[in-house]
């Protein structure tokens, strides 16, 4: 008899966690994204380019860099952005400065 109640497998673990545990997880996901947003937010920089947009804009920039060559990325950034345009290459800040 003992041993029949010290074995883990006689308890069903479903009776042990509350059924408010859904309830409360929900709060706890939303404090996390919220928290995620603020840390992956940087200030707007006066430098035209493409967007930082948590982390997807460094990647789309060098990708771009990857997929067209420097020089018909540069061309393409400078088209779209001007003479002095920020942009990321293996996750730095570059600036492309051209006429």
């Amino acid at each position: 008899m003992v041993l029949e109640t010290l074995n883990p497998m006689h308890y069903n673990i479903t009776s042990l966690v509350p059924d408010t545990m859904p309830v409360a997880t929900v709060p706890v996901l939303i404090l996390m994204c919220f928290l995620f947003l603020i840390w992956s937010h940087e200030e707007t920089s006066s430098i035209p380019g493409p967007g930082y947009c948590m982390g997807l804009g460094p990647l789309i920039s060098h990708g771009r860099f990857l997929w067209m060559g420097v020089g018909n990325a540069c061309n393409y950034y400078n088209k779209t952005y001007g003479e002095f345009v920020r942009v990321w290459i293996s996750g730095e800040e570059t600036f492309i400065i051209s006429k």
